[in-house]
């Protein structure tokens, strides 16, 4: 009896570590790629109203964009781990819209996309969080 309660208490302390793990790998991830996306937002709004700098920032805005989407692969590597593929599809999603509406140029369309994807990011940290609401 006593072998079981302490194999039970090993077992709930590595569930409890591990989720702690991913839970705050998956904050940082989030974080990180908010902030990314939030800095391209701006710079995005910013110029909005300028054709002039729209055309003169095009290639710095498609190198951040696809900064954003390299990050992504590389963070997306682990998350897969522990994380439902279907959320981080739709992450890749949102980040794909993004970039094809960055190369077509359509700047005011981008922000929109990136305010999704923003949410999303979100959704699976909220989704991930070790709380009352996600035990039942």
């Amino acid at each position: 009896m006593k072998k079981e309660i302490i194999i039970s208490i090993i077992v709930i302390t590595m569930v409890i570590i591990g989720n702690i793990v991913t839970q705050n790998n998956t904050k940082k991830t989030v974080a990180k790629l908010n902030e990314k996306l939030a800095n391209l937002k701006n710079s995005l709004i910013d110029v909005i109203d300028d054709n002039k700098k729209k055309d003169e920032n095009y290639l710095k805005y498609k190198e951040k964009s696809s900064d954003i989407r390299n990050r992504w692969d590389e963070m997306q590597e682990l998350l897969s781990f522990y994380i439902e593929h279907d959320e981080l599809e739709k992450v890749e999603a949102q980040l794909a819209v993004i970039n094809g509406q960055m190369e077509s140029k359509l700047y005011d369309e981008a922000v929109v996309e990136i305010e999704r994807c923003k949410f999303i990011l979100e959704h699976i940290a909220d989704k991930t969080a070790f709380n009352i609401k996600n035990i039942f």
